[in-house]
């Protein structure tokens, strides 16, 4: 039987229109002009001149034909520019692929090159390393290759050698290249809020980066749900501790402006940086991972100004932050909100709630309380803990694993060119996290494995496998398996079990060695990749000869943390 509704209204023009984060900057511009929007150094730029500075972004990128269905790549730090990106990209229509600048060139080159991004906007001090890439892609590409564009983002703080260096090299300067445009170009937003705004990769965490694609409309609820989980008011003034490149700096890039806040830019993230920042611009609101909140609460006191001058919101994800962490962060004065998600839901898409019973526990229980992972977020529908065996929810008694699994206007589209991977991770009507976790009696989730030797090093993803891969090419290696081992530091940082060629060295050699394996996984990988311990010794195996992983993160637990340097 046929559903009908009381009505048989349709859509027009004057009651529907595709949702988009976009008119969000048009609307800061109107209301607050004069208001500063971005501030980096001796720069600061209004409302309205950040709307003109993104419409002239637009324009440029318009005059170059690059548009709908083209990929702008960005290999910045948290500079104007890079905020600026994320309105000006796709108010042209294109899709901004924000690189990680930790990775390396060849990571980078396979970006750009599934991506296929016509204009690369690079930062001066990251412009080898985007040059590195597109010398890697033109030796693969077997004479067919046709180079981006190469936009150069100067900074006054960096080396005035690497700019001159980019520009002899024929990129052009983003001040010219905004110059040339017009700073009322008549942008339009997506007739689709299906359409694609960002393109995010994963951090390798399989044989190659997977590019998660997102959407106006995700993009639109994330931006306004966020504020609302955190309870940020008109005009906060916040700090960009977390990377823009990481999902989009969570969606915040966008939300700033419908708050009409403050964007606070820091290329480096420092303690002293911190609290400096909290001290001269009155910040609010900052988001880290616990590997930040962990250099926050140890810093010198010559770092530090406390006790702070008001209380400063700090949202916290990328991996779960130890509870000593979370009350050592509350005895400063700051107030901390745990968030869980991935590049998938648009950033953190589960939220810690905090219930007002919780503060007459004593702050030793609110902290493990406050560790755990939570409830759903307010723009996401579903959130549950599935039976990897029968697909069904698990018990909530805080000890049955399972899958968490998400479904909502909060997850990607898919991954790109991957039906693969889309098929699996969609199976069943539910986005599969790969994460392991267990739901409480109160609702809350908690995650206690990862399903994939995943280590999460300072919020970043490391693959195992990956580097394990690179240890299998030095010379004196018979075998190698490498798994997380808690860092004090950190948070986890990859220790590598290996077993030596048979004669390779004795004993009193191993410390030599070790330090020999770590200087070649240097060249090898992304530094925050490379072992921070070697254990030599034979590897436990299955009878069908798998490595006992299970085992290594046991002996990896008795090493206990690796230690903090005293430097």
């Amino acid at each position: 039987m046929e559903m009908r509704d009381i009505d048989n209204l349709p859509k027009n023009a004057a009651n529907y229109t595709a949702l988009t984060p976009l008119w969000f900057l048009e609307r800061a511009a109107t209301v607050h002009p004069t208001r500063k929007a971005v501030v980096h150094g001796s720069l600061t730029f209004t409302w309205l001149q950040t709307y003109q500075r993104c419409r002239r972004l637009a324009s440029a990128l318009s005059n170059l034909s690059v548009g709908f269905g083209t990929t702008v790549a960005v290999i910045a730090p948290n500079v104007p520019a890079a905020y600026e990106a994320h309105f000006g990209i796709p108010m042209s229509g294109a899709v901004i692929n924000p690189v990680n600048i930790r990775l390396n060139a060849s990571t980078v080159a396979f970006l750009l090159g599934h991506s296929q991004s016509a204009v690369v906007i690079v930062d001066q001090e990251f412009f080898t390393l985007a040059e590195d890439s597109l010398k890697i892609m033109k030796e693969k590409s077997q004479g067919n290759f046709k180079p981006p564009l190469l936009v150069v983002i100067a900074d006054e703080s960096c080396d005035p050698k690497t700019l001159r260096y980019a520009l002899r090299q024929g990129a052009i300067e983003y001040e010219k290249f905004l110059e040339s445009s017009d700073p009322e170009f008549s942008w339009k937003p997506p007739q689709d809020e299906w359409q694609s705004i960002a393109l995010n990769y994963t951090s390798g965490t399989t044989a190659s980066p997977k590019g998660v694609v997102l959407h106006h409309r995700g993009a639109y609820l994330m931006s306004l749900s966020n504020p609302l989980i955190w309870g940020m008011n008109e005009g906060a003034i916040y700090l960009w501790t977390l990377p823009m490149f990481h999902c989009n700096g969570w969606c915040f890039t966008w939300a700033l402006a419908a708050l009409c806040g403050t964007n606070i830019c820091l290329r480096q993230v420092t303690a002293k940086g911190v609290y400096s920042a909290i001290a001269k611009y009155g910040v609010t609101h900052f988001c880290a991972a616990p590997v930040v909140l962990n250099s926050i609460v140890n810093a010198p006191s010559e770092d530090t100004i406390l006790p702070l001058p008001h209380v400063v919101h700090v949202m916290t994800a990328g991996a779960a932050p130890p509870p000593a962490v979370l009350f050592a962060m509350s005895q400063k004065g700051f107030r901390v909100t745990h968030t869980y998600g991935l590049s998938e839901t648009y950033g953190p898409s589960t939220v810690c709630a905090w219930k007002p019973e919780w503060d007459l526990l004593p702050p030793e229980t609110q902290a493990r309380l406050n560790a755990r992972q939570g409830v759903r977020y307010i723009g996401l529908e579903s959130l549950d803990v599935i039976s990897s065996q029968t697909g069904q929810p698990v018990a909530a008694d805080g000890k049955t694993i399972g899958e968490i699994v998400m479904r909502g206007n909060l997850v990607l589209k898919g991954y790109l060119k991957n039906p693969k991977a889309n098929e699996e991770t969609f199976a069943n009507g539910w986005f599969h996290s790969g994460d392991l976790g267990v739901k409480h009696p109160d609702g809350y989730i908690e995650i206690k494995d990862r399903s994939k030797d995943i280590i999460i090093s300072g919020g970043e993803n490391i693959s195992s496998v990956e580097v394990e891969n690179s240890l299998y090419l030095h010379p004196a290696v018979l075998e190698a398996s490498v798994v997380a081992r808690a860092d004090e530091r950190w948070g986890e940082s990859p220790c590598a079990f290996v077993t030596l060629k048979p004669g390779v060295a004795d004993k009193s050699k191993e410390q030599e060695i070790g330090e020999e394996i770590m200087q070649f996984c240097r060249s090898k990988m992304p530094a925050y990749w490379v072992p921070k311990s070697v254990v030599f010794g034979p590897l436990p195996k299955t009878a069908t000869g798998k490595i006992q992983k299970h085992i290594l993160r046991g002996k990896a637990k008795e090493l206990g943390p690796v230690k903090l340097s005293k430097l």
